[in-house]
């Protein structure tokens, strides 16, 4: 009886062993890994509203959480224990989120957001850029994949429901007329297999022609999270440092924005909330590792970022500041404000920065 048992056994560990490297070999083969700094020139959908560009530019930054993180939500790999939004809430945080940022389409010029969605379980494998798209009519849309997993096998609960499969990214939204879209990819990243299941970090670069001959280069930003020494954000920072002080020694004018998972030089992680969250505090960015001469802007007055170990709780749950923007010189600083939702739709909130070419 016993060595039956031992036998039954070592036939389950057996079999455990095989579909965990069978995972791992499927994996790795359908690994989405563009080489380390290339460039893949994406599409630019639809038509542009203006012609010209303006000598004033407002621009809009939000990382909408898959429309899958509203303050009803923990999340598991954050120290919660939800996986995903039920459907309903899926859907009513995407609409949420495509009508405010209809209510801005005559007040920023150009739209950037992370973390949409396009075919993922996580959010039902609804294309959301088409449902944000429909409240900017006169914009055009460009789109960077940074996440494309065939199967996320986490988490290993009962029962089992993994977040399955990803297929998301970066999407900016532009009513001024860009004459180039480029994806970036971003150095560095986590060892294998880590790697095989996260982010595959890059910005999304639009190019726009000035009076002067020159070019507007806005970027949208997305920066590695789960880093637990800031090593690999670090790698990215260098990376920008480089090539966009290159892009001011020619004479162009830059702007960066989105989320960048650290909190602007200087600033205290603990300024909104001192009941700083367990396995979240976000790491300072070193004025060193900015471009030069590149202005950072932000919103001290609001948080755009929330703890998910458990749903949003006013003055209670853990807030912090890591959506802002920076700009090169030739860019004027006019206004920065966020946006206070009480994260009702997502775990950032969105901010708007107003500017003037010169």
């Amino acid at each position: 009886m016993l060595r039956k048992i031992l036998r039954i056994t070592g036939y389950l560990v057996l079999l455990l062993v095989l579909a965990f490297v069978g995972l791992l070999s499927f994996s790795t083969l359908t690994d989405y890994r563009p080489e380390p700094e290339s460039e893949e020139e994406v599409a630019i959908e639809g038509q542009a509203e203006l012609k010209n560009i303006p000598d004033t530019l407002s621009l809009l930054i939000w990382n909408i959480g898959y429309c899958g993180l509203g303050a009803e939500m923990d999340f598991f790999n954050d120290g919660g224990k939800t996986v995903r939004a039920s459907e309903e809430q899926s859907a009513r945080y995407l609409n949420a989120v495509a009508t405010f940022i209809g209510t801005m389409k005559d007040s920023a010029d150009v739209v950037m957001i992370q973390e949409v969605d396009r075919n993922s379980k996580r959010s039902y494998n609804t294309d959301q850029i088409p449902v944000i798209s429909k409240q900017l009519p006169g914009f055009v849309s460009s789109f960077a994949l940074n996440y494309d997993v065939k199967f996320v096998p986490v988490p290993f609960s009962f029962p089992y429901t993994p977040y399955g499969k990803t297929y998301g990214g970066l999407v900016s939204f532009s009513h001024l007329p860009a004459t180039r879209a480029t994806r970036v990819q971003y150095p560095g990243g986590f060892d294998w297999p880590t790697r095989l299941y996260m982010l595959d970090r890059c910005a999304l670069e639009l190019r726009y022609p000035l009076k002067d001959g020159k070019e507007l280069i806005i970027v949208n930003t997305h920066n590695t999270a789960y880093d637990a020494t800031g090593e690999i954000k670090k790698v990215e920072m260098a990376f920008m440092k480089k090539r966009y002080e290159a892009e001011v020694a020619k004479g162009n004018r830059v702007i960066i924005g989105g989320d960048w998972n650290q909190v602007p030089p200087g600033f205290d992680s603990k300024h909104f909330s001192n009941n700083m969250s367990e396995g979240y505090t976000p790491q300072s960015l070193s004025v060193d590792m900015l471009p030069k001469d590149f202005v950072v802007s932000y919103d001290s007055s609001t948080a755009t970022n929330r703890s998910n170990v458990t749903p949003y709780v006013a003055d209670s749950t853990y807030t912090t500041l890591i959506d802002f923007f920076l700009s090169s010189p030739g860019v004027e600083v006019l206004d920065v404000h966020a946006i206070d939702m009480q994260f009702r739709y997502s775990d950032h909130q969105p901010v708007l920065l107003k500017v003037a070419i010169h």
